[in-house]
């Protein structure tokens, strides 16, 4: 059973397992969020054929950037069953090699004008590839941390993976902002951009190093060996679905609200500031630099938060404040003040963090361990088709509809009111340990396999 405290020992061996979790969600990460950025900036003018109305070559940029969105759950719900299955060590290294095979050959496709509509497939193609692997990346990552973690802690610890993220967005925003400075507009264009996906392989590389050098935690290990030794005992998405739907549904309703903000805020944000505003493409992404600095640092103390307090009251505060910041952030972006826009950024990652810090802790403590791999990941990735995919492809139309930010801040608010139903109802579960989540998941089992037998 996981101590309230945990021994030097443990402690060493439990900061390796995040520096590996880490990592490779870094490298997933990077190379997610630099389609997301070259879909605003790039392909847009290279990829589809050209048009009169500036929003509907980067309307299109962003449905492709949705299929990875739709790819995710698919993702999730195989990495889910195998990974609850093998373990979470092996499916982790499976989806770093994957998502990085389809970054890199992304850097390799030929433009609209070489080959048409046969850029825009392979580019589909190449993007469901890539959500896929990410779809399972996330929950085992994140379950690779918490089911090291001592109880009391977990919220702190399972947010590092989630720190990770706006790093590998962060890395790739440099990246891009580098090559956009040291190239001319033209180069950029033509060739630069190719080099931010190539450099995955490097990257990769590393990340799949480190992620060799840990082990899959000791419940789970203990687990699959009883799950190997009683074969009545089942898991993925159908077990999690049967077993626990309230987790599930909550789960997605905490995703929802959360899910649409983040991109709104990192990616409609840049065709606001660069389509409406006109402002600079290197100081949005100077901007961009900054906010993710400041979200990868307030992470794992609102995770710590979330240990102290509670998981609900973290959540709570994060879903109200989301309401609110469109009405606060887009009126600060008109000013076209660096410093008030950077602001308007960052206080949009930092209202973010209170609700994405604490969902590892959350989530893995709703399932119990021989399907916590497929229940976070449905949870998770499941939302993301009708939240985040959506979200910057929403905001876009409505801008391009009505010619203002009102109806998107609006939008956000709607999301928002979804998401709080979902932390009014969810349990409180800080300091509660998986082994006793386990334990009640065997005797709902014998329960059931008794009342079986009487029905019999």
């Amino acid at each position: 059973m996981a101590s309230a405290t945990a021994s030097p020992e443990k402690q060493s061996s439990l900061r390796r397992v995040v520096t590996a979790s880490m990592a490779g969600t870094v490298v997933e990460w990077y190379e997610f969020f630099l389609y997301a950025t070259a879909a605003t900036l790039v392909f847009n003018q290279i990829m589809f054929p050209p048009s009169d109305d500036p929003y509907t070559p980067i309307i299109a940029a962003l449905t492709t950037y949705a299929v990875g969105f739709i790819a995710r759950p698919l993702g999730g719900i195989v990495f889910g069953h195998f990974g609850d299955k093998y373990g979470r060590k092996k499916l982790l290294q499976l989806a770093i090699i994957l998502v990085g095979v389809a970054t890199f050959l992304m850097g390799c496709l030929p433009t609209f004008d070489q080959i048409g509509y046969w850029a825009v497939g392979l580019l589909l193609f190449l993007r469901f590839a890539q959500g896929f692997a990410v779809g399972g990346e996330w929950g085992g990552a994140v379950l690779l941390v918490s089911e090291h973690s001592p109880d009391r802690t977990r919220g702190f610890w399972a947010s590092f993976p989630q720190a990770a993220v706006p790093l590998g967005n962060l890395i790739a925003t440099i990246v891009l902002l580098v090559l956009s400075n040291v190239l001319s507009p033209e180069a950029f264009l033509s060739w630069g951009w190719r080099v931010a996906f190539w450099l995955s392989v490097v990257i990769v590389a590393v990340g799949y190093y480190i992620r060799t050098k840990i082990t899959d935690a000791p419940i789970f290990l203990e687990v699959q060996k009883q799950v190997e030794a009683e074969k009545h005992l089942r898991y993925g998405v159908l077990e999690v679905i049967k077993r626990y739907p309230r987790g599930v549904l909550t789960a997605m309703g905490l995703r929802f609200a959360e899910n649409i903000m983040y991109y709104l805020v990192v990616t409609f944000s840049i065709v606001y500031l660069r389509t409406a505003l006109q402002l600079d493409v290197t100081a949005i992404l100077g901007y961009l630099v900054i906010a993710h600095i400041v979200h990868m640092l307030v992470i794992p103390p609102i995770g710590a938060l979330a240990d102290r307090i509670g998981r609900k009251p973290v959540y709570f505060i994060g879903t109200v404040l989301a309401a609110t910041w469109g009405f606060i952030a887009f009126p600060m972006f008109d000013t076209r003040s660096p410093i008030v826009v950077i602001l308007a950024i960052c206080l949009g990652l930092v209202i973010h963090a209170f609700m994405y810090a604490p969902q590892p802790a959350i989530m893995s403590e709703m399932f119990p361990t021989r399907m916590r791999y497929s229940g976070v990941s449905l949870g998770y990735q499941v939302t993301s088709i009708i939240a985040g995919s959506l979200a910057p492809i929403i905001a876009t139309a409505l801008l391009a509809e009505y010619g203002t930010w009102q109806p998107v801040a609006i939008y956000l608010a709607l999301a928002a009111a979804v998401t709080l139903v979902a932390v009014v109802s969810m349990r409180e579960t800080k300091g509660s340990s998986l082994h006793d989540l386990d334990r009640v998941d065997e005797e709902r089992l014998a329960a059931d396999k008794d009342a079986d037998r009487a029905t019999v």
